[in-house]
């Protein structure tokens, strides 16, 4: 049981090894792009939260009209011309 804790160490370190070598020994750019991936995951989640909820909200308000709703602008005034007039 102890060896395969060793064995992945032992790549752990190796692969440690490799990546410095790669990258010359900086973790700045890997810590940077990982903080930057999880902020941009955030945002998309909001942003994806704000959509469905307001599509939820709509349909909620929708399925709860009144009858007054339907009516609610039949006495509008706000028309240009006047239709009918038939001049």
């Amino acid at each position: 049981m102890m060896l395969p804790m060793r064995l992945s160490r032992s790549f752990r370190k190796l692969g440690d090894q490799i990546e410095d070598s790669i990258t010359g020994g900086s973790r700045d750019s890997r810590t940077l792009l990982r903080n930057l991936g999880w902020v941009s995951a955030g945002v998309t989640a909001v942003a994806l939260g704000v959509v469905v909820g307001r599509e939820i909200r709509q349909r909620y308000k929708f399925n709860r009209r009144t009858p007054y709703d339907f009516y609610a602008h039949s006495g509008n005034q706000s028309q240009d011309g006047e239709f009918g007039v038939g001049v």
